[in-house]
């Protein structure tokens, strides 16, 4: 499979001491001269014999985005990869390309899975231009009233009274489905207009990405030549010190063409102790807009809302039911009467007591018992803090790698409720009392720098996200 090499990349190679092995064309056509490359730079860090043990029938596969696909017919061996050398693996790439890649490993009926799948169907990307989310869809009460009506002055005459919008709340409460609402609405009025919507984090891989392939120009002006920017969940640039600064200037140039800008957090401004103090004031000159959880009465209109939509008749009684028990969001309550459709649907019964009780059980404990795994917590802390795996598993004492495993450490006892002695063996069987020690660091760490438990707490929404 052809590998697409740009200019910049050729730079870090030839930067890295491999001219020698850069032929051309005759490089970019052959994903095992980059394999060849990963196995030179870990025969720096492991023994040769390792290198023959466990890597002798391992071929690659592919190069695609940022993810180097590998194969490996036998079961232990890849399994064996898969929990000690990874990181090894990720850490050549890295040095070889100066990005952050992904490793994954196919089996025989995966790889074979692999070749006949076909092209992955495009997700809509614009879906602000069904009919799903729409200002007629969405339940008005008093917990969004404000909310609402700013969106739909928006919609109605952009940037010309509120902008920047902000909207905040936490999650599921409906603030994606506003910005979508403005937009389908814009959409509808100008057909032509430019509207481009993007996540916060999203925002920051494609900025890095732009960086990496200098592609920065054109960065530039998918975001700059907007008649309608919607960032949600902007409070993930915070912290962030280049990607802050491009938000900048694309929020400035924005503003003084007049153009709108809308944004959702899950917290206001003013709580975002990371964010650039340029940022924070621009974020205010608007509107600053909540959403809270909504009251009885709206999640009964919620639900009979949604049950329209499906086409699912529901008494007041079960309606009445599912409001009183599903508290917490909006869009719980609609998955709640998906559940309900879907047990309707595929069994063939009646919507009695019984059934709807298993589904709001079943709701209920998607959303309260979800428990991450260590691999998830440290893969998230890896992420965040820009460092690898084994890193962060094993002895080095640099100090963003303690900071991160300190982290871990402690969100894994917060989050899956591990033991002590557990813990430590996630970090090369660590005696329990370092990890006591690491925990109560990040605690009392936390109580003194709030831009420390700042980030912790972002780490702990982007955990949670994954459920």
């Amino acid at each position: 499979m052809p590998i697409i090499c740009t200019g910049s990349l050729e730079k870090n190679l030839r930067a890295d001491g491999f001219a020698d092995a850069w032929k051309g064309a005759d490089f970019l056509n052959s994903i095992q001269d980059i394999w060849n490359m990963v196995l030179d730079r870990m025969r720096t860090e492991l023994y040769e014999t390792t290198i023959n043990t466990w890597f002798d029938e391992v071929t690659p596969v592919a190069l695609e985005g940022d993810t180097l696909i590998l194969h490996c017919p036998n079961d232990f061996k890849r399994s064996t990869i898969e929990d000690r050398f990874v990181g090894n693996i990720a850490g050549s790439m890295k040095d070889i390309f100066s990005a952050d890649f992904s490793i994954r490993i196919l089996s025989d009926a995966g790889l074979q899975a692999y070749n006949q799948a076909p092209p992955e169907e495009q997700k809509p990307k614009n879906l602000f231009e069904s009919d799903e989310f729409t200002f007629e869809n969405f339940v008005v009460g008093p917990s969004n009233k404000l909310a609402f009506a700013a969106a739909k002055a928006v919609a109605a005459q952009p940037a010309e009274h509120y902008n920047p919008l902000f909207i905040y709340g936490d999650s599921g409460l409906g603030k994606t489905h506003l910005i979508y609402s403005i937009a389908h609405e814009i959409r509808q009025k100008r057909p032509a207009a430019k509207i481009v919507y993007i996540k916060g984090d999203d925002f920051i891989n494609e900025f890095i990405e732009a960086v990496r392939t200098g592609r920065n120009q054109d960065f530039r002006v998918k975001y700059r030549e907007a008649d309608l920017l919607l960032v949600d969940d902007i409070q993930f640039v915070a912290g962030k010190e280049e990607t802050q600064n491009e938000f900048f200037h694309t929020f400035n140039t924005l503003y003084e063409s007049r153009r709108q800008i809308v944004l959702t957090s899950d917290r206001p401004p003013q709580e975002m102790s990371r964010l650039d103090d340029r940022l924070r004031t621009r974020f205010e000159w608007g509107l600053l807009v909540d959403v809270q959880p909504p009251d009885l009465e709206t999640r009964i209109a919620i639900v009979k809302n949604k049950a329209a939509q499906l086409g699912l008749i529901l008494s007041d009684d079960v309606v009445g039911y599912i409001a009183k028990n599903v508290t917490s969001n909006v869009r719980l309550l609609e998955g709640t009467v998906k559940k309900i459709k879907a047990f309707k649907d595929l069994l063939g019964s009646e919507l009695d007591g019984e059934s709807v009780d298993r589904a709001i059980h079943d709701m209920l404990r998607k959303e309260n018992e979800f428990i991450p795994s260590p691999d998830t917590i440290i893969a998230e802390i890896c992420k965040y803090y820009r460092i690898d795996d084994a890193a962060i598993r094993g002895q080095q004492r640099d100090r963003t790698i303690v900071r991160g495993r300190q982290v871990a450490m402690y969100l894994i006892r917060r989050m899956s409720n591990y033991s002590y002695k557990d813990i430590g063996k996630e970090f090369g069987d660590r005696d329990h009392t370092t990890v006591m020690h690491s925990i109560e660091q990040v605690e009392q760490r936390m109580k003194k720098d709030t831009a420390f438990a700042e980030a912790v707490r972002d780490i702990t929404a982007n955990i949670s996200a994954k459920k």
